[in-house]
């Protein structure tokens, strides 16, 4: 299946099979205007470089926080501003999760694409909130979800008149304060004929092992991401920041910017090298 995301004038990212690996990402929540404007434009540009078709992603409420007294955001009002003059200002799509079935009309009305946190992808009234936007929606993994169980969360959205549904890997708990990823999702949760995301910041998180917040190892995102793209992925989500220590959200997991365009060129030649084989090869010489 192949999904447009984008409506109105913008250039819309198309995502599937043989099309070219599209990248999702931005600061984890939105911290300000200026920053999230200053982030759009130094992602939009190495994207432009590398000729990467991408969606730029911050959320206006993190409500999964384990601290109250964390920074939450900048709540849904002024962040869907945000985010609308974003999408205006430099024709890319935009996209944030809810986490509050209230909420998801109006971020409908202003995301090109709608997700679903990981905690939440079971949730009957967030799934059928995000399938009444009919935008397209980035359904995020449990943690404590198999990736075959996926297939009832998309069930769940297909009853509600949605089929614009895209699969994204953040990693599985072991243990305590530790996620891994099983290379085997990717090709399992292909089998629901939706394409797969996969999201590398999340997937090196260790979950509240720094007593109220969560540690990571962002070193290990670009031995992950070369694995997860050579396993053919169709979405790449990376959430990056231009001073991870200073992060309001996610501060040990998110990428520094520095890196991504190294990032993002060494997927776009593993996709693209990856289709080539396929292609050469043919499926016969694939085992099923």
């Amino acid at each position: 299946m192949k999904i447009e995301i984008g409506y109105g004038k913008i250039e819309k990212v198309k995502i599937g099979d043989d099309l070219p690996l599209a990248f999702v990402g931005g600061p984890c929540a939105i911290e300000s205007r200026d920053h999230a404007f200053f982030m759009a434009d130094k992602i939009n540009k190495i994207c432009n470089k590398l000729k990467m078709p991408w969606i730029y992603k911050s959320c206006y409420d993190k409500d999964c926080r384990s601290s109250p007294k964390s920074f939450h955001g900048v709540g849904i009002d002024e962040g869907l501003k945000i985010l609308s003059e974003i999408r205006d200002s430099f024709g890319i799509p935009v996209v944030s999760d809810f986490s509050d079935s209230s909420w998801a009309q109006s971020t409908g009305e202003v995301c090109d694409m709608v997700q679903v946190p990981a905690y939440l992808c079971r949730q009957t009234s967030i799934l059928r909130a995000a399938a009444e936007t009919s935008r397209p929606i980035l359904l995020k993994k449990g943690q404590f979800m198999s990736p075959w169980n996926m297939k009832n969360s998309c069930r769940k959205i297909e009853s509600f008149g949605n089929n614009k549904i895209i699969l994204a890997e953040r990693g599985t708990f072991f243990g305590y304060n530790m996620l891994v990823n099983d290379m085997k999702s990717f090709p399992i949760m292909a089998e629901t004929g939706y394409p797969v995301c996969y999201d590398a910041s999340h997937s090196i998180q260790l979950p509240t092992s720094m007593g109220n917040i969560s540690g990571g190892q962002r070193e290990y995102i670009p031995y992950l991401v070369r694995a997860a793209v050579a396993n053919g992925i169709n979405l790449l989500f990376i959430e990056t920041h231009d001073n991870p220590n200073e992060a309001l959200s996610d501060s040990n997991t998110v990428l520094d910017i520095k890196y991504l365009k190294n990032v993002l060129y060494q997927s776009k030649v593993i996709h693209e090298t990856r289709l080539r084989l396929l292609n050469e090869l043919g499926s016969d010489n694939i085992i099923h």
